[in-house]
């Protein structure tokens, strides 16, 4: 038997928060009040990236044997077979919970499982996997979007498109924390895209409440970095766990209107990325 902490890093419970970050965000630009509809909603994407991280180990196990053999597979506290079992289980609970909707989040919520199962089981072979795993994010923000009206709002998918755009950048990142060779800084620049996306569509008060938090969010973005490229020792996994704990600031930054009730919860977020993951490994 598996013990609750094997559980637990497979399937990298410390990002959990990112995932209810980006339920919260979708909803909110939908312009919906929370509801019980909402807990169900954070229950399905919860089961989905479980299910999604869960079959990224079996679907790694060779790759992990040879590269990351403290994994639970390799090291032999869990069998592959569980794992399969265990990952087709989480994805079918998560989906059971989106069907409950209409039949837009139905369609997305199917998308989001294709595109999680896709990037599962070919990320490690193709160099345009982290665009595969932002459509995960993406089709995650979309079915969040479309639950309380079963339909997606334009600024939904902008929003969307831009937290997409950071998650290329951050997967990029991670798929060199296996890898010895020289990190590009270009394809970071996709990170910022969420600053630039700010700045063009707030104005009057939203502006300097957008400009505020797009400072900080850049401030976080280079100390993540400066890990991966501009110290003697690189540190790319802590850089990658930095920038997956900065994802509630991208979604603040979406759509914060001044709300303090919505500033708190998506910091709470934030702040419980950031502890998680001195419990559990990010990546």
């Amino acid at each position: 038997m598996a013990t609750l902490r094997t559980l637990l890093i497979l399937g990298r419970v410390s990002n959990l928060p990112t995932v209810w970050s980006n339920c919260l965000a979708g909803w909110l630009l939908s312009g919906a009040q929370l509801d019980e509809s909402f807990a169900l909603l954070c229950l399905g994407g919860t089961c989905l990236y479980l299910g999604g991280m869960y079959l990224n180990d079996a679907f790694d196990a060779q790759f992990d044997q040879q590269h990351r053999s403290e994994r639970p597979i390799p090291s032999g506290t869990i069998r592959v077979e569980a794992v399969w079992g265990w990952g087709f289980a989480w994805l079918g609970v998560g989906l059971a919970c989106l069907f409950l909707f209409g039949k837009v989040t139905m369609i997305l919520a199917l998308l989001l499982a294709l595109s999680i199962l896709v990037y599962d089981a070919v990320h490690k072979m193709f160099a345009f996997s982290p665009v595969l795993m932002a459509a995960c994010r993406f089709f995650l923000v979309m079915t969040a979007n479309s639950v309380p009206s079963d339909r997606v709002d334009g600024p939904a998918i902008w929003s969307a498109l831009a937290l997409a755009s950071y998650i290329v950048g951050l997967s990029y990142i991670a798929r060199r924390e296996t890898g010895s060779g020289p990190l590009s800084f270009w394809p970071c620049l996709f990170l910022a895209v969420p600053l630039v996306l700010a700045a063009i569509v707030n104005y009057g008060a939203n502006e300097w409440r957008a400009l505020m938090l797009s400072t900080l969010l850049l401030f976080w973005m280079v100390r993540c970095l400066r890990l991966a490229f501009w110290m003697p020792q690189r540190n790319v996994g802590r850089a990658v766990a930095g920038l997956l704990a900065g994802i509630p600031l991208v979604d603040w930054l979406a759509v914060w209107d001044g709300n303090g009730l919505v500033a708190l919860i998506f910091g709470a977020l934030f702040g419980l990325a950031l502890l998680f993951q001195r419990f559990v490994p990010a990546t």
